[in-house]
């Protein structure tokens, strides 16, 4: 399989091209991770195998939980630090209040 080139990071408000990169580089490795998962399950050949693939799923799991959260964290911080008024900024925050409630 060919490596896939890096996305281009759109200029937006959303987030900063920091937190972009940041976000990007965590997906990259937990994909690295899922691709480990997957050779894992290929070569299994007895019951105890399904430990070290169970622990590496978790870690997995983990780190895309992780991911989720800074995800979060860096849109309330953008958000809040580019509001011009109180009342944007108590926005912002309700928005990803309410992205804790639905996903998390």
């Amino acid at each position: 399989m060919a490596d896939t080139p890096p996305l281009k990071i759109v200029q937006g408000t959303a987030l900063s091209d920091v937190q972009k990169k940041d976000l990007l580089h965590r997906l990259a490795r937990i994909e690295g991770q899922l691709r480990g998962v997957q050779k894992l399950i290929a070569k299994a050949e007895s019951p105890a195998d399904c430990d070290g693939i169970a622990q590496q799923m978790s870690a997995a799991r983990k780190a895309l939980d992780r991911s989720f959260v800074t995800l979060l964290t860096h849109s309330l911080i953008t958000h809040t630090e580019k509001a011009a008024t109180p009342e944007e900024s108590l926005e912002s925050s309700r928005r990803v209040a309410a992205l804790l409630e639905k996903f998390a």
